[in-house]
């Protein structure tokens, strides 16, 4: 078989930043792709289901609520390696450009008070396992340590 995107990606120099993973067309309008990496991949302890489960709830919700995004995001979701997220929306933007909504959305979940959106055995498969106190603190971590200090090593991805 051959190798899908994600995979031909160097993970052994891949830092915690916004990338482009890969840009999808129906028709002529374009689908993106973008790679929330949080944590470097093999060297930093990767996420819990848990926290990763409570952010992209809460995550999920402010997207898809967002008055400038709202229409464009497609998806948001866990990496199965656990080591971030991804984000496809209508468009063909940079991950410089969606840096501000990013840094916005983490900001968000850094800051969120109340209860998980869908964590009810109603509105989620799996909702016991949501970890409100870790989403936080891992949100905090990438939105400090990475966001807010964004460079081009952050952006692109290594060759």
């Amino acid at each position: 078989m051959k190798k899908i995107a994600s995979f031909n990606v160097n993970h052994l120099d891949l830092l915690p930043g916004i990338y482009v993973s890969r840009i999808d067309y129906i028709e002529e309008n374009p689908l993106t792709t973008y790679d929330l990496r949080m944590k470097a991949p093999n060297i930093e302890p990767v996420m819990n289901t848990a926290e990763i489960h409570a952010i992209e709830h809460i995550g999920a919700t402010f997207l898809r609520n967002h008055s400038e995004f709202e229409k464009d995001v497609v998806y948001f979701g866990p990496m199965g390696c656990r080591t971030g997220f991804y984000l496809i929306l209508k468009g063909a933007r940079s991950s410089k450009d969606i840096a501000p909504l990013v840094t916005e959305l983490f900001d968000f979940v850094t800051k969120f008070e109340g209860d998980i959106p869908g964590a009810s055995a109603r509105d989620c498969g799996n909702y016991l396992d949501l970890n409100l106190p870790m989403a936080k603190f891992e949100a905090k971590k990438y939105l400090e340590n990475i966001l807010l200090t964004l460079s081009d090593k952050n952006l692109n991805y290594p060759e």
